[in-house]
């Protein structure tokens, strides 16, 4: 949640609008792709690429580097990519509520970092793993909007 927003005044802009939000798609030189458990609400225990929202009067360019540090550890210059822009609907919320649901326009972007320097904070992830492709269209415990970015025949 946004600093500036109590829980109350966040929960209203959840319910009434879209978030815009930046998920990071990180592989490593083996093209494996780095994937965190979800340890809150929406999309909670699931493996999901690492991301999050961009901040009003925030930069793209901005919240790309914001979120390469805050759910990677990563300060350096990265070398980024959209991959392309893709909607995320969740029957829950931030609070774990059905009371309303949660609506993303996420931008994807691909990302390359050179070898190591990743410092892998817990707190948005509870742990985190490199899957290749074959391995993360297969597994049944990896969100289907992370798939869904290696899915030659994604469907919205």
């Amino acid at each position: 949640m946004p600093s500036h927003l109590d829980a109350d005044a966040f929960a209203s802009v959840v319910r009434a609008t879209p978030l815009v939000s930046l998920d990071l798609i990180v592989r490593d030189q083996q093209e494996r792709v780095l994937l965190g458990r979800r340890s809150q609400p929406p999309a909670h225990g699931w493996w999901f690429v690492p991301g999050g929202r961009v901040r009003k009067d925030e930069r793209l360019s901005d919240a790309t580097a914001r979120l390469l540090a805050e759910e990677l550890g990563w300060t350096k210059a990265a070398a980024t990519r959209l991959r392309g822009v893709y909607e995320h609907f969740y029957s829950d919320n931030f609070q774990g509520t059905r009371e309303f649901g949660t609506h993303y326009v996420v931008l994807a972007y691909d990302v390359w970092l050179e070898a190591g320097g990743l410092d892998l904070p817990l707190g948005q992830h509870s742990e985190y793993r490199w899957l290749s492709i074959p391995e993360l269209l297969g597994s049944p415990d990896v969100h289907r909007y992370t798939r869904d970015y290696f899915r030659i025949d994604s469907a919205d």
